[in-house]
């Protein structure tokens, strides 16, 4: 799913690491809706209320909102800096560092909210800043991996997409290509899970609050092992195949 570069990937891939990740924006948008009355997985509700708050001078609210347009900013771009770096060295190092920065971000949000949160208005603040940045850096990195097909929290952007998409498979005069329906799978994938994601996060937060964090990194660590267990499986395959042709051999 991370060891590839984006013009070797293949449908399969695609549609995993788009189904995945878009579950984890989905949960964790909703979640923050819920727990915080704010989006946590895009920006445009951000820089909408940042409008509002500068036309009424709302000085306090105002350096809030653009904290949080820069965690997210900052997310994006270490996620970016990183890939571009290490991707000549290996793609799946460069495409994993990230995730797992987004996993320890994760971690610190369930562990603080389940244990220590007391619903201040600042550790409000910290919390949403935290979840933006580790949203900014999981969606650079989808965009990048997928060449910009993936968009794992952007609906406006995927509907968008995706209608022009639909029009194009129906359309008389267009020829349905493979690239197109693809591109089609891919985009459903993603609004799909996400919306699965969204209906588990608001479910079982009703139920166990923050604890609900917990279950995110563990998407994200599937991520990261599926490519790692296919390499495990193959290096374990050739020790048994060597070990059985020396018995053979003795």
């Amino acid at each position: 799913m991370l060891r590839q570069s984006k013009s070797d990937r293949t449908l399969k891939e695609n549609l995993l690491l788009a189904s995945s990740t878009a579950v984890v924006s989905g949960i964790t948008n909703v979640v923050g809706m819920v727990a915080f009355l704010a989006f946590t997985s895009n920006i445009t509700g951000h820089v909408a209320n940042l409008a509002k708050h500068i036309v009424e001078q709302n000085f306090a609210e105002i350096i809030v909102f653009l904290i949080w347009l820069f965690m997210f900013f900052a997310g994006a771009f270490l996620s970016s800096f990183i890939v571009r770096s290490l991707e000549d060295k290996s793609y799946y190092r460069a495409h994993s560092i990230p995730v797992i920065i987004e996993i320890v971000i994760l971690l610190f949000v369930a562990i603080y909210g389940h244990h220590f949160y007391e619903e201040t208005q600042t550790e409000r603040e910290i919390v949403i800043a935290a979840i933006l940045f580790s949203m900014g850096l999981q969606n650079s990195l989808v965009s990048i991996v997928s060449g910009g097909l993936i968009k794992s929290s952007h609906l406006t952007g995927l509907f968008t997409d995706l209608g022009g998409d639909i029009s194009d498979w129906l359309h008389p005069k267009s020829k349905k290509t493979v690239v197109v329906r693809d591109k089609i799978f891919i985009r459903l994938t993603v609004l799909g899970f996400y919306f699965l994601g969204g209906i588990i996060g608001g479910y079982f937060f009703n139920l166990y609050e923050f604890a609900i964090f917990y279950f995110i990194p563990v998407i994200l660590l599937t991520i990261l092992y599926y490519d790692v267990s296919n390499i495990a499986l193959h290096k374990l395959t050739r020790k048994f195949s060597r070990k059985n042709a020396k018995i053979k051999t003795t």
